[in-house]
């Protein structure tokens, strides 16, 4: 397979995604392609790369360049990863201006007023990779880690129907990291199903494999003593600081705790996921910093510390690491992979395509985030008819932001920022959204400078 790899400068998506794809004997004989537009960078993981590949013997083909059109001739499949700008003083800009208006946004990087901003900045450059793909390589798998997810998956098939574009996003691996605890069986013996937005999304069926009985029940019952506990970010913030603990992955933070380790707080990181556990009986896929982008009532019973320990451990984790490549799968994207080149038919647990009616109750142009059956030609959603209504009614409410931040981004319009604004949850008022949208664009001139 002739596999492209998009932003792979960055040593974390490089090197981390050359990991998973070399310990897979279902890609053996591949070819992988390094591209980024940071020479110096690219040139440092293709070193690694080279050299990883000759001590371990591995049978794999390793190539890099700066040239993306040169790249993609020939490929089969493209993985893009990218962030544009220097990212986190472009999310505290994202996260602190608007509130300086008085948006009253908890995060700021997906949803919200600073979610569609970053979505402006963002998603031109990776139509602009489309534009490349659909020229070169229109039948290639194009699979995209960047965020925000839905508004970019949204916006590029939008303009490219029938490119095979899928998002990925790795937040529904929490579940394989409590669900086993909270109902004493192996991730194994669970079949899992879960649906809605990214990042706004809930667990719709569970089962135990073993008896065919509905776990469902047991989750609702047991999930609240076990989340109550639960140690959150600022536990996990404390604790590494004051005893100097190492850690190498998002994911890993949670086991620098000892076992047994109880929260300082209740609910940690989840008093929002509490509220829709409790009003809804459905238990979400992600935490407070997610969830709460895309509620307007959020901001009121939201874990705030939480969420801003969570954005200086996640700052911490990316400056104190040093990543490198390991023969394991981190990631679901060599599963999907598998699964083409060998038309499996497996069920993915979590894909981000165009709804096209998998959720009736939101529109079929807005990308849901779903499980799929994966063929050589193509994802097969799995419906969910029906869909709860109570939460579906939260999601349409965020559609029309998507909605119109696809239409600003295409037809390069301020006046569709604007609209993407006024139909945003988190915004309560109209006075300030233009002179706030002006500010903006006057501050990220280079990558919002395109609407007029």
């Amino acid at each position: 397979m002739n596999i492209v790899l998009i932003g792979a400068g960055s040593a974390q998506f490089g090197l981390g995604t050359l990991g998973d794809l070399m310990q897979s004997s279902v890609l053996v004989g591949s070819t992988i392609t390094l591209v980024d537009i940071n020479e110096e960078a690219l040139l440092n993981v293709h070193n690694k790369a080279l050299a990883f590949v000759k001590e371990n013997n591995l049978p794999f083909t390793i190539a890099a360049t700066t040239n993306r059109t040169e790249a993609l001739r020939g490929a089969e499949a493209v993985v893009i990863s990218i962030e544009v700008g220097k990212r986190f003083p472009l999310w505290d800009e994202d996260w602190s201006l608007p509130q300086q208006y008085g948006f009253k946004q908890v995060y700021g990087e997906n949803g919200g007023p600073g979610g569609v901003f970053h979505s402006l900045r963002i998603t031109p450059v990776i139509v602009e990779i489309c534009d490349d793909i659909a020229d070169i390589c229109p039948d290639a798998w194009v699979f995209c880690y960047s965020n925000p997810m839905t508004a970019i998956v949204t916006t590029v098939l939008r303009k490219y129907p029938k490119l095979k574009f899928v998002g990925m996003c790795h937040e529904i691996a929490s579940l394989e990291r409590y669900l086993p605890s909270i109902l004493e069986t192996p991730f194994s013996n669970l079949q899992l199903r879960s649906g809605g937005l990214n990042h706004f999304s809930v667990l719709l069926e569970a089962t135990y494999r073993d008896s065919g009985k509905d776990a469902y029940p047991d989750i609702l019952a047991k999930a609240p003593a076990f989340f109550e506990k639960e140690p959150g970010y600022s536990d996990i913030l404390s604790y590494i600081r004051e005893h100097n603990v190492m850690f190498t992955t998002e994911g890993s933070t949670h086991r620098s705790l000892p076992k047994g380790y109880i929260s300082k707080k209740p609910w940690a990181d989840r008093t929002l996921f509490k509220e829709i556990l409790e009003r809804y009986h459905l238990l979400p896929i992600t935490v407070d910093s997610h969830l709460g982008e895309y509620v307007g009532w959020a901001h009121e019973i939201a874990d705030h510390k939480g969420i801003k320990d969570f954005y200086t451990l996640y700052q911490m984790m990316l400056s104190r690491t040093e990543p490198s490549i390991e023969l394991e799968v981190k990631e679901r994207l060599v599963y999907i992979l598998e699964g083409i080149v060998q038309n499996s038919g497996y069920e993915e647990i979590a894909v981000n395509i165009r709804n096209d009616g998998y959720i009736k109750e939101l529109p079929n142009w807005v990308a849901v985030e779903i499980p799929a059956k994966v063929y050589t030609d193509g994802l097969e959603g799995i419906t969910f008819d029906p869909y709860p209504k109570g939460f579906a009614a939260l999601l349409r409410n965020y559609c029309g932001v998507y909605d119109m931040t696809a239409e600003a981004v295409l037809a390069k319009k301020k006046e569709y920022v604007i609209q993407a604004l006024l139909a945003n949850p988190v915004v309560h008022e109209t006075k300030h959204v233009p002179e706030l949208v002006d500010l903006m664009i006057e501050r990220q001139q280079r990558w919002l400078g395109y609407l007029k």
